[in-house]
């Protein structure tokens, strides 16, 4: 879906990380806000408040004033702006200064033309889905890629129950099992062999993490499914929400994991493409022909 005469009047810089290249491009960044005479709103928050000589403001004031926030980092970045920011409803773009980079799609050194383009309206905007998960009915957290019950000790399996919208699906040993979002797909989840899901596609993938079994498979379920997890024998296991928010977990908890009604708008350049990205980041079609035989 392209955007059209959108107007960004405030925007705001945003990064959880703090190097020199990381200053350099949001300084950059600042320039061009300034060349077309938008407000820049710098969080506290961020790591590039520093470089600001104006106000910087509270993640409260950034969530009810701001437009736009520009992500500079990796995914891990770009998941923590969501998580402050997109899921207020904040649309977010990324500056890729990341390995892969699924998520933060401007590469520095396109980013003047790229800026440019998203401040004078020309861009794509995906809507991405949020998991939510609650343990014995106290709400945990958001997570924009996956949610994760894992033993806490190294090579230790739990055992669990899995129930899919009040249906028991299975009970299980395993290291632990893993609940993502289709953009979690490109994830810890592409690690754990579970299937590459295109961001419109409206699904959750279910993956147990080296299961004791031999039939172990992924399994891909409706986006408003509500997911149950009972943690079934004594033991050590912990729920991870983006390898962020940790909590730990005892026999007979009961998680549960639905599609939260949060939502992260995601700005894209008009260039952008799934496929080329998981073409160029996995590396698809090495050492076939480069030219591109259109069909």
């Amino acid at each position: 879906m392209v955007k059209k005469n959108k107007t960004f009047k405030k925007v705001s810089i945003y990064s959880s990380i703090s190097s020199n290249e990381i200053l350099q491009i949001s300084d950059h960044i600042q320039e061009v806000i300034e060349s077309f005479d938008l407000e820049l709103l710098m969080p506290k928050s961020s790591t590039t408040s520093t470089l600001t000589k104006g106000r910087t403001y509270s993640d409260k004031y950034i969530q009810d004033n701001s437009n736009l926030i520009l992500a500079i980092g990796g995914d891990g970045t770009l998941l923590s702006c969501a998580r402050k920011f997109g899921s207020k409803g904040i649309p977010v773009a990324g500056v890729n200064l990341g390995n892969l980079g699924f998520l933060t799609d401007i590469a520095p050194k396109e980013l003047t033309s790229s800026l440019k383009q998203v401040l004078n309206g020309q861009f794509t905007c995906e809507e991405r889905i949020f998991l939510e998960a609650s343990i014995n009915n106290e709400k945990a957290d958001l997570a924009l890629n996956e949610i994760v019950i894992h033993s806490k000790e190294v090579a230790q399996l739990i055992e669990y129950e899995l129930h899919i919208d009040g249906n028991f699906v299975f009970r299980q040993r395993a290291d632990g099992i893993l609940v993502s979002s289709p953009t979690g797909s490109t994830a810890y989840s592409l690690s754990a062999d579970g299937p590459l899901i295109h961001p419109e596609v409206k699904a959750i993938s279910i993956i147990p993490m080296y299961a004791h079994s031999l039939n172990a498979r992924p399994l891909i379920v409706k986006e408003d499914s509500e997911i149950q997890i009972k943690i079934c024998r004594k033991g050590t296991s912990k729920l991870s929400l983006d390898s962020h928010k940790i909590h730990q977990l005892k026999t007979n908890d009961l998680v549960r994991i639905s599609r939260s009604n949060s939502r992260l708008l995601l700005i894209h350049p008009l260039n952008h493409d799934f496929y080329s990205a998981c073409r160029t980041k996995l590396g698809w079609s090495l050492g076939m022909k480069t030219k591109i035989d259109r069909i």
